[in-house]
């Protein structure tokens, strides 16, 4: 006996009854005004927000110059903090009143030029003490390095090769020649937006139909685990790829972040991850089969992971070694991995390779999962 081919009858009953339940949760979504709220709004406003709101730029950052004797040379010095766009200078004339304006955080350095200054200048031993507000270790280890920066350039204007040395260092940016922390952060937010969307949009999906009863209805028709898990899975995928096209196209004309990879690679692997998330979203909401249960559930399992342990925001490997342990069952690893690589490094396939097959493993196992979980509950 043959097998049955595409338009044997068993099979194009299969098809209608999945158009049927595809038609029929795209008939939800659209009558359904949260669904396009998540799914179209939501991630204009992150983007929004998360993309002029969170930066890891420092600039003018307000400092105090302490300048006891005034001299060309402490002036000079001065001058390369003033034409620095990373810093406002406040000139004062005491050390006590540049203390109090740091207690009262209106600088968040004080810069000690010593009335020995020019001469210790001369004598090639000169040094300048810099004193940062270190309630924020980070913003101070930055503004640290624009500090040096600036009395290298001084030293340079008044030819003092002896603070810089014989060599000369050339340095360079590669990648994010801007120094911009959009390219980084633009990235990443496209994850959480897509975590969100994908996640948001399926854990209530299952739940919703337990709690109304319409899939009693379904267990006295010949439908089958698989045809609703395409028939939930087809209408969001498309709303996701909609709110996926908002986050690309912010991140080229809004935020102005280079594409250097391929676009398609990029639309594939988004594609894979869009999967990722509303596999786990349906397995959440398949499993706990309570609309409120499960949208905590999924954001617990879902954005937290992807904001905290995805590589996002902090750099994996300055975490302890059991978090960089954990960080690997979070698929926002690897896709924060590949759109930073897409966007800003191109195709290098030794890391969209590696990380996509991570991917469409877990998207895999998340839509088997929940396809035994919908099978056990018609069972």
């Amino acid at each position: 006996m043959s097998a049955p081919t595409i338009h044997s009858p068993a099979r194009l009953a299969k098809l209608r009854r999945i158009w049927a339940l595809v038609r029929k949760e795209g008939l939800q979504v659209l009558r359904d005004p949260s669904s396009f709220a998540i799914g179209i709004v939501l991630p204009i406003i992150l983007i929004l927000l998360y993309g002029y709101g969170v930066t890891f730029d420092v600039k003018h950052v307000p400092v105090a110059i302490v300048m006891e004797a005034p001299s060309p040379d402490a002036s000079e010095l001065a001058a390369g903090f003033a034409l620095s766009p990373y810093f406002d200078v406040h000139a004062v004339t005491s050390d006590a009143q540049a203390r109090e304006l740091m207690l009262e955080r209106q600088v968040d350095g004080i810069v000690y030029i010593r009335e020995d200054f020019a001469r210790q200048s001369r004598l090639g031993a000169a040094q300048v003490q810099v004193v940062l507000h270190g309630v924020d270790a980070n913003r101070a280890r930055i503004m640290q390095s624009y500090a040096q920066g600036a009395l290298a350039e001084a030293a340079v204007r008044a030819g003092d090769a002896s603070s810089t040395g014989p060599v000369n260092v050339q340095s360079r940016l590669w990648f994010n020649d801007a120094n911009d922390s959009h390219y980084f952060l633009v990235p990443g937010l496209i994850v959480l937006v897509m975590t969100l969307i994908g996640a948001t949009l399926t854990a209530m999906v299952m739940a919703r139909e337990w709690e109304r009863g319409t899939l009693e209805a379904l267990f006295v028709t010949p439908v089958q685990a698989d045809e609703i898990l395409v028939g939930k899975i087809v209408p969001y995928f498309l709303l996701g790829l909609v709110g996926l096209v908002i986050c690309i196209l912010a991140a080229r004309f809004l935020f102005v972040v280079p594409l250097r990879g391929s676009l398609w690679v990029l639309a594939l692997t988004s594609m894979l991850y869009l999967l990722v998330a509303l596999g786990m979203g349906l397995f959440v909401s398949a499993t706990l089969k309570s609309q409120f249960l499960a949208s905590q559930i999924a954001q617990l399992v879902t954005f937290l992971p992807a904001t905290m342990l995805s590589g996002f925001i902090y750099d994996l490997r300055s975490v302890p070694l059991f978090v960089q342990v954990i960080s690997y069952g979070v698929p926002a690893r690897y896709f924060v991995s590949l759109l930073q690589t897409v966007f800003l490094a191109g195709d290098v396939w030794s890391v969209i390779l590696p990380n996509a097959l991570m991917l469409g493993v877990m998207a895999a196992l998340f839509l088997v999962l929940t396809r035994r979980a919908i099978r056990k509950s018609l069972a």
